[in-house]
């Protein structure tokens, strides 16, 4: 310390008195010896001292201390003797190992919902408190070329503007050490460590010049992690090896006009219900001499039940036996790549490469450049970096976190250290690999691939770091290819919400989808060795996807029918049921009957029978309403599939008396807001009493310059306020969202929400519907559930009587009127319950048309109905049943082993 302060006085003394420095370090050796436990904390977490001037009083700045996005179980300044919280052992049914210590874990123990789920996290982090679950080090057996770990090289004179190890520079004031050095160093991948200035540690790939070597005097600074070490000195370093070598990855060939034969793998992960994109990627990709292997989340029955059928139809293609649920960010997405892997093994696929894909994946180059490019580069294995500081990207991807998956859920239990000995590396989770390789890694596990299997296990994001890492430390190093084919459409500002929370204990980025406007970005790949680009999804922009199967070679949509139109299934009779099946058959059933009503006035009498589908309909990438596809019989004939076209209402009210009127571009209530795409994925806005009304705002750019707020007011069906919330002028939020905070069951009816002024005059109005609940977990209501779920939540809500003379508020005599009406409705069953939900439905949505089926061939005789004549939905342009080529699978040409699609 002596020798800092002397040095330091010397540098900035003709700059600074000599009692203001005095003072200054008085204080600071007073905060060390009083408050060395948050100044370690903070140093173990953030590397340097960058934080030092946040106050830890502040609940922003605890939470970014604790890494924690809430409050829950952050002691507060008055509770700063209380380290950890207490574990409510009364809410387990078992008794937990050990005292759990981490602040995090008990968070995660409270949270979680099953007591299964509970004794998961208990168990797991005792055996981490007890330091009897990570390995401390793993080998690394990549060829080190005569490097040594730890060697010493000596002391060596550093400059400011020229240093010796420029790769890598942590400042760490209590624990440096050049083991701990070392280690950084290693994790980086870097084959030199120096330490220097007591307290810095650097990193570098280039050996130390001779001619900078000093005599040992020269570094004379004790470690502050290991005071019988010396850390350097003055502009001084001292140098160690750390036993690997300097990493390059492989350049690829780029062509050769010796061409081998190429087999892929084509491993698609795939979730959701965009059947006809996953149709649409087998037509471009299918080619008789690859494989399909299929993998489709353990939750996504619709989709597993329609492409099983391709087994009888390919013998190249096969879906996975063992299915996971694949959450964003879960150890179960490196379960389901490892299982998989193992399995076309067992298969006795012969292949020379295996690709993963997603079903927002789509090729950007026609597959015959990719087979040429990976012919010449067999054995290479395609994977890409990070491209930052690896410490960085350690923090960033919560490696040093453990996480726990269960419950669909990523649990953050607290902190670990990594093992000594190997690169960390990691980056994309969209791999190209070879079958050496992944025989290696799914085959017989030596102490490097059980130790990362541990790691990796409880790691946030798996599959984007564990391949990497296994190329850096196995004896495939030098098969490292930085590229792994794609191109993402990264939109960081957009992607950057922490929209996966519900599913894991972290904030986490995920691109955006490729729109008509990002068309240049993929133009830009053309000379690039990327041939795959993501994310597409024909929901949102199905144009550019059409743009680029014309870049890459197909040139038949003019003759392709419906090549605009998309369908996108959101119900299936055959599904599992799910909890939101019973607001979508409540509200397709009113639809339904308000076209028979209709028909009836045409003389056509219509008999109801069971919902077969739901799927939205878009064209030319706008959307067009929904579709009900469901059996019914005319005049009491043959049972017929009908499909009926409906679409919402608008139901938004402006003041145009009011002077922010022309600032409103969107005012609307849905619910699923996609933050990143800014876009409702409940396009029909079906809301029912368990849905999370979503509103979301846009204001033209003028408001940025208005100097006011504006007031948002939730009204429920029985005119009482539900929420209120601010929108404050400083946010700069020309278009953003607001969730309604109460709680559920939502009171059903029609909603209202307004938009006002200070003065709390009217600007905009809009209404919503939530739909009465018709069936409640697939059978019709009883009257205790009627009662339980359409009685709402009103004496949850808030009181907020200080708002008054607000126009669209009811009086005292409507108020009274509307909450008898209420009170009445819930009790409301069987047929009287359909017509309450058919008296609500129709003012929000309209019917367009319907068309029809059959089982048999006499149809034409069935087209005709009263005065109503019914179009043939195979031949309805709008129709779900009309002929769709590019979303169906058609038929192998034996001649060229490639599907035809017209």
């Amino acid at each position: 310390m002596a020798i800092f302060i002397r040095k330091f006085l010397y540098k900035y003394a003709k700059c600074l008195g000599v009692t203001v420095l005095t003072t200054f370090f008085i204080q600071i050796i007073i905060s060390i010896i009083l408050f060395p436990t948050v100044n370690d904390n903070l140093l173990k977490k953030f590397g340097d001292t960058s934080l030092g001037k946040l106050e830890l009083n502040d609940v922003s700045a605890r939470k970014i201390i604790n890494g924690n996005g809430d409050d829950e179980d952050i002691p507060s300044k008055s509770q700063s003797d209380k380290v950890y919280p207490r574990l409510r052992t009364e809410e387990l049914d078992f008794t937990p190992a050990c005292a759990i210590e981490s602040r995090e874990a008990i968070s995660a123990i409270h949270r979680a919902k099953t007591q299964n789920c509970k004794q998961e996290i208990v168990n797991k982090t005792c055996l981490i408190q007890n330091s009897n679950f990570y390995p401390v080090k793993l080998p690394n057996l990549c060829p080190s070329n005569g490097m040594t770990y730890g060697k010493y090289l000596g002391c060596y004179l550093d400059e400011k503007k020229f240093r010796i190890l420029s790769s890598f520079y942590g400042n760490y004031a209590t624990t440096n050490s050049p083991d701990l050095c070392i280690e950084i160093c290693i994790q980086a991948g870097f084959p030199y460590a120096g330490v220097q200035y007591a307290s810095e540690c650097f990193c570098g790939d280039m050996t130390p010049p001779l001619s900078s070597k000093s005599i040992e005097s020269s570094c004379d600074m004790k470690c502050p992690g290991d005071a019988s070490k010396i850390c350097g000195g003055y502009f001084a370093m001292n140098i160690y090896e750390t036993g690997l070598t300097k990493f390059v990855p492989v350049t690829p060939k780029l062509s050769s006009h010796n061409k081998d034969s190429i087999r892929i793998v084509f491993l698609l992960t795939l979730n959701g219900r965009a059947l006809r994109q996953v149709y649409r990627l087998l037509n471009v990709l299918y080619r008789s001499h690859h494989y399909f292997y299929i993998h489709v989340d353990k939750r996504q029955d619709y989709m597993h039940r329609k492409l099983s059928v391709l087994e009888q139809q390919f013998p190249n293609v096969r879906l996975a036996r063992e299915r996971f649920a694949t959450i964003w960010g879960g150890a179960s997405l490196l379960k389901m790549l490892l299982s998989s892997m193992k399995d076309f093994f067992a298969l006795g696929w012969r292949w020379d490469y295996v690709i993963n894909l997603s079903e927002s994946d789509f090729p950007i180059k026609s597959l015959e450049d990719l087979e040429i490019f990976l012919s010449v580069n067999k054995g290479l294995n395609f994977v890409k970096s990070h491209g930052r500081e690896v410490q960085r990207f350690i923090k960033k991807q919560g490696l040093d976190k453990t996480f726990i998956e269960c419950e669909t859920h990523m649990w953050r239990v607290g902190e670990r250290k990594l093992p000594h000995g190997i690169v960390i590396d990691g980056g994309s989770d969209w791999i190209a690999l070879s079958p050496e390789f992944v025989s290696y890694v799914v085959g017989k596990q030596d102490e490097l691939l059980s130790g990362l299997d541990i790691i990796f296990q409880h790691t946030l994001l798996p599959a984007e770091s564990f391949f990497h890492t296994v190329l850096r430390n196995s004896k495939f190093c030098n098969t490292y290819v930085d590229n792994n084919l794609h191109v993402t459409n990264w939109k960081r500002k957009l992607g950057c919400k922490c929209q996966y929370k519900h599913v894991v204990d972290w904030c986490g980025c995920s691109p955006n989808d490729f729109r008509t406007e990002d068309w240049p970005r993929i133009q830009n790949t053309l000379n690039r060795q990327l041939f795959f680009a993501r994310k597409f999804e024909p929901v949102i922009n199905q144009e550019v996807i059409t743009r680029v199967e014309q870049l890459i070679g197909f040139n038949d949509h003019y003759r392709i029918q419906n090549v605009e139109a998309y369908w996108q299934n959101i119900y299936d009779t055959q599904d599992m049921p799910a909890s939101t099946d019973d607001t979508l058959l409540s509200h397709a059933g009113s639809i339904i009957r308000h076209n028979a009503k209709t028909l009836l006035q045409e003389g056509c009498k219509m008999e109801l029978g069971d919902i077969i589908e739901i799927n939205l309909y878009k064209y030319a990438d706008i959307y067009k309403g929904n579709l009900i596809l469901y059996k019914a019989s005319i005049h009491g004939a043959d049972e017929l599939l009908v499909e009926t076209w409906y679409k919402p209402k608008h139901h938004l009210e402006l003041n145009f008396q009011s002077q922010y009127v022309d600032l409103i571009k969107m005012f609307k209530v849905s619910s699923e807001y996609d933050q990143k795409e800014m876009t409702f994925r409940n396009f029909a806005s079906i809301l029912g009493p368990l849905s999370e009304p979503v509103l979301v705002y846009q204001f033209s750019p003028q408001m940025d310059k208005l100097n006011t707020n504006f007031t948002i007011i939730w009204l429920d069906p029985s005119g009482v306020i539900a929420d209120v919330n601010t929108i404050h002028k400083e946010e700069n939020n020309v278009t953003d969202f607001i969730k309604l905070n109460i709680k559920t069951p939502l009171l059903p009816g029609v909603w209202k929400v307004g938009l006002l002024e200070q003065n709390n005059a009217l600007i905009a109005l809009t209404k919503f519907l939530v739909t009465p609940l018709e069936y409640f977990a697939g059978r019709e209501m009883s009257h205790q559930e009627t009662s339980l779920i359409h009685s709402g939540s009103v004496s949850s809500y808030k009181k907020f009587s200080y708002l008054k003379d607000i126009d669209f508020l009811p009086g005292a005599r409507d108020s009274l009127l509307l909450k008898e009406l209420t009170e009445s409705n819930a009790r409301r069953i069987g047929q009287d319950l359909r017509e309450w939900i058919d008296s609500l439905s129709i003012a929000f949505y309209d019917v367009l048309g319907s068309c029809v089926s059959t089982y048999s061939n006499n149809l034409k005789d069935k087209l005709v109905c009263g005065n109503y004549k019914f179009s043939e939905c195979v031949s309805t342009e709008w129709s779900s049943l009309s002929p769709d080529p590019k979303g169906t699978i058609g038929k192998i040409n034996t001649l060229t082993g490639r599907i035809d699609r017209i």
